[in-house]
């Protein structure tokens, strides 16, 4: 029964974690779990343009985001920033508006694609994190961060940080520079340019978005999001 008491409990835990953070988190540690199992292999997963176009492998533009290695410190290490600041942001700047979340995953993987297509970059998911905890450190600027107890810094640095840290365990830094490039686009798109005299909001979410992941609000939310929207003098 304890073993039951045990399964109820991290059941509830787990549908307590916001929908995105829950999708994505999973998505990655079943990739991981079937290639070690040997279900499959990365060779199924990564970007690969030509056979995407010419075989239709229409997947590999989802699978190259779903894994990050095979089990091991790099993989933990992923998945771990990926929860805590994927989920810091949705219950954060994010909480309430699960489509726009969703609109800016989307952008991502969608500029980080076309990069793929002129660089040899075979997996994209750290670079999809890098940019998650790139929006998440300049909203929060103010953040003190500690890296493993050695370094002490404010929250911006911490997209470099984790690069020079790439740069240590020997891994291409390709990947982290870009996500920390096209965090800065969203971030300069979604919260730079429309408060600059005569800049106006370029990154608008879909309807089709809303319809489906928001729920219908009162008017009194509405009206409350259209005043938090309401550029800030």
């Amino acid at each position: 029964s304890s073993w039951r008491e045990m399964a109820h409990s991290f059941t509830q835990e787990y549908f307590q974690i916001p929908v995105v953070t829950r999708a994505y988190t999973t998505a990655c540690i079943l990739t991981t779990a079937a290639v070690q199992l040997e279900v499959i292999t990365p060779f199924q997963l990564y970007f690969n343009p030509d056979l995407i176009i010419r075989r239709y492998q229409i997947w590999r533009l989802i699978t190259s985001f779903l894994f990050f290695g095979s089990l091991g410190f790099s993989f933990v290490f992923n998945i771990i920033f990926l929860y805590r600041y994927c989920r810091m942001l949705e219950e954060g700047c994010f909480r309430g508006r699960t489509a726009d979340f969703i609109f800016m995953f989307l952008f991502g993987g969608i500029v980080m694609t076309l990069f793929g297509l002129f660089a040899n970059v075979f997996f994209l998911g750290q670079a999809l994190i890098i940019m998650l905890v790139y929006v998440w450190s300049r909203r929060h600027p103010l953040v003190r961060m500690n890296f493993f107890g050695l370094l002490n810094f404010q929250a911006p640095f911490l997209p470099w940080v984790l690069m020079g840290f790439s740069l240590l365990l020997g891994n291409s830094i390709m990947v982290d520079l870009l996500g920390i490039s096209v965090g800065h686009m969203y971030y300069f798109l979604e919260d730079v340019f429309p408060n600059q005299p005569g800049g106006r909001k370029l990154l608008m979410t879909p309807e089709l978005l809303r319809t489906v992941f928001d729920r219908p609000e009162d008017p009194d939310q509405h009206h409350l999001r259209e005043q938090q929207e309401e550029p800030q003098n």
